[in-house]
């Protein structure tokens, strides 16, 4: 009966979309307060009904419903709790519905929060909105139904993908959708403001929130798959050029850039057309992630489906509403004049070059993800792009926008002497360069991506230390420091953050251990400064798998470190094998140890890996999300904050 309501409910919210389309827009266009007016509780009721479905289909995974058939293919009775609710959006269906629920959420936020914004704006704001869900609602109904129901229902179900079955998949997905898909809204405001035919600085002030929010829950989703995916896979890495893993990422570097357009459309009405166009790229790439994942044009171990039928469907969608929306672009493009004039060294300046930087190298990822599939369908031939391609096209773009940006942060706006900003951060570029040279005299014979990387990620946190240092002035500095805004401290670290996760990188990258070997029971053997001895081997049962634990004991010059328990697991419902890698965390590296399968000559295959600084890889993605947290927080800065100081569009009555 849940299930029944929960797909009756999902319909409903389709048909509240409909009229939450239809009605504001004609309301807007013909100024007519009332009709204007059915927005707001239009994208509330839209919210809750929506919700409500999700609950029911959560429910039934939670309570083993075997005679829904997307419990049976993704769940069973004996899978952990966590991993039932995990279940509901750990496949196609449930995904998709997850996805409508957050176009939702993000609408009735903006129609609680939007109270300072001009009604016209609003109503069409929330129009584009609903149109977005009007589309993935009826791409559900049709092709991804999550509540159809068995004529004859299993015993028991097929179980989840034993790879999903992890915490940190468990919340990875929620967080990425909530980045992604919000760039929805972000969308929305710049469709609505090519609507109205004008784009200003108040507009710039109402997108940013907006903006920043989806940022920060795409900046923690990649973390945690980027986490998931170094300690589960048991491959050892942090990032692989997955394309769904390119397919989160290419929206994080346009959003990136959208915010800091967004700043200068807000400070000097400059660069609307760029941010416009940024605002619908991001969520552009957010459905080409989300016809890429689903479509099955690319295999990947993430992918949620492999249906071409679908695919097509998300590519019909993908191709109205960003064609649409570029054609509206070009159509207005008159409306985007801009009003603020700057020099060519100036602040403005240097957010061009960072927005160029970040787009191009977006293009880059773009271009290696799907050239194999262009190679195929136009040229005949198979081919594969992974990691040399990226690694060697993509760094030089981050390296530019590294050095730019302590410098590029502290200009001022309008007009600027390069020579005195360079002077105030010679401090920090003598200790970035010091830095540098003490990783390059500390290791010997290896390449410079280890020096390189630590003088690049120094002289960015350094940089934005000074940076938030010349803030507080000359006189009382400390009590000053402590009373800035905290749009300057979010600032100072989301750009240190980038800094700790670049030299981290390229720390782990250039001076990570490798041992590959078959170890003997009782044998020791060296990895580094490290004594490892495989001890023994146990057979053991988990709540819905057979796993085999090895058990390793390391020491360090006769010192008892770690005692690490590798396992290979073996999921009988969906006879699958998995790697539970057994890792040391420590401050400065990681002691990582796999577990193989046995020898026919005895011992078991081990792998073995020290990783200098790869929690600094994550600590630095979550010191991004958090500066961007204080941004957010910001009382000028918070959803619709300023926008009463702003005048706002008159309504004739009826």
């Amino acid at each position: 009966m849940i299930t029944e309501l929960g797909h009756f409910a999902l319909i409903l919210s389709f048909m509240i979309a409909i009229v939450q389309m239809v009605v504001p827009m004609i309301g807007a266009h013909k100024r007519w307060p009332g009709w204007m007016a059915v927005a707001e509780p239009a994208a509330q009721a839209q919210f809750l009904f929506t919700a409500f479905a999700f609950c029911a289909l959560m429910w039934a995974f939670v309570t083993s419903d075997f005679s829904v058939r997307l419990v049976t293919l993704n769940s069973h009775s004996a899978k952990p709790m966590l991993y039932k609710i995990a279940g509901t959006w750990g496949n196609h269906e449930g995904s998709m519905l997850l996805w409508v629920l957050i176009v939702s959420l993000f609408g009735a936020a903006a129609s609680l929060f939007g109270g300072g914004l001009p009604p016209t704006l609003k109503a069409r704001v929330l129009s584009v909105q609903a149109a977005i869900g009007v589309a993935f609602y009826g791409f559900i109904l049709l092709t991804s139904n999550p509540f159809l129901r068995l004529e004859q229902p299993p015993f028991d179900g097929q179980d989840l993908n034993p790879l999903l079955q992890d915490p940190g998949l468990a919340f990875h997905p929620p967080f990425l959708y909530l980045g992604y898909v919000g760039l929805s809204m972000a969308f929305s405001f710049a469709v609505a403001a090519l609507i109205e035919g004008r784009v200003d600085a108040a507009w710039g002030r109402w997108v940013r929130p907006w903006t920043l929010a989806a940022w920060i829950f795409l900046t923690i989703g990649i973390a945690l798959g980027s986490w998931w995916a170094y300690y589960e896979l048991g491959w050892g890495g942090f990032w692989f050029w997955d394309p769904v893993e390119n397919a989160s990422f290419m929206p994080w570097l346009l959003s990136a850039a959208l915010l800091h357009s967004a700043i200068v459309v807000e400070k000097r009405e400059s660069l609307k057309s760029w941010t416009i166009l940024l605002a619908i790229l991001a969520f552009g790439f957010s459905l080409i992630g989300t016809f890429i994942v689903r479509s099955g044009l690319l295999t990947s171990v993430h992918a949620f489906a492999n249906d071409p039928e679908r695919g097509v469907a998300i590519l019909l969608i993908l191709a109205f509403f960003t064609g649409g929306a570029l054609l509206l672009f070009a159509l207005r493009a008159q409306a985007m004049e801009a009003k603020g004039v700057f020099s060519m060294v100036s602040r403005e300046s240097a957010l061009v070059v960072n927005n160029l930087l970040l787009a191009v190298s977006c293009f880059v990822v773009f271009v290696g993800t799907l050239w194999p599939v262009v190679a195929e369908m136009g040229f005949g031939r198979k081919l594969s792009v992974g990691a040399p391609f990226f690694n060697a096209a993509f760094p030089p773009f981050m390296v530019a926008l590294g050095l730019i940006l302590p410098v590029g942060s502290m200009l001022p706006w309008k007009r600027a002497k390069i020579g005195k900003i360079c002077w105030t951060l010679r401090y920090a570029f003598v200790l970035s360069l010091a830095l540098a040279g003490l990783a390059w005299a500390v290791q010997s014979g290896q390449s410079l991506l280890g020096p390189v990387g630590t003088l690049l990620g120094a002289w960015v946190v350094c940089g934005a230390l000074v940076d938030l240092w010349q803030r507080a002035g000359r006189k009382g500095k400390l009590s000053r420091l402590m009373r800035l805004p905290r749009a300057d401290w979010g600032k100072a670290c989301a750009h240190a953050g980038l800094g700790i996760t670049i030299f981290a990188i390229a720390g782990l990258t250039a001076w990570q251990q490798e041992d590959i070997r078959v170890a003997n029971l009782n044998e020791p053997f060296m990895v580094g400064s490290y004594e490892l001895t495989l001890t023994g081997v146990e057979e053991g049962r988990g709540p819905n798998y057979f796993t085999t634990m090895g058990v390793v004991d390391v020491t360090r010059n006769g010192r008892e470190v770690a005692t690490l328990y590798p396992e290979k697991r073996v999921y009988p419902v969906a006879a699958m094998p998995t790697t539970e890698a057994a890792i040391d965390y420590r401050f400065t590296r990681d002691l990582y140890v796999v577990i193989g399968d046995a020898q026919q000559g005895g011992g078991f295959t081990m792998r073995t890996y020290i990783k200098p600084f790869a929690n600094w890889i994550w600590g630095g993605c979550l010191l991004m999300a958090f500066g961007g947290l204080l941004s957010l927080s910001d009382r000028r800065f918070r959803v619709a904050a300023g926008a009463r100081k702003a005048p706002t569009e008159g309504v004739p009555a009826e």
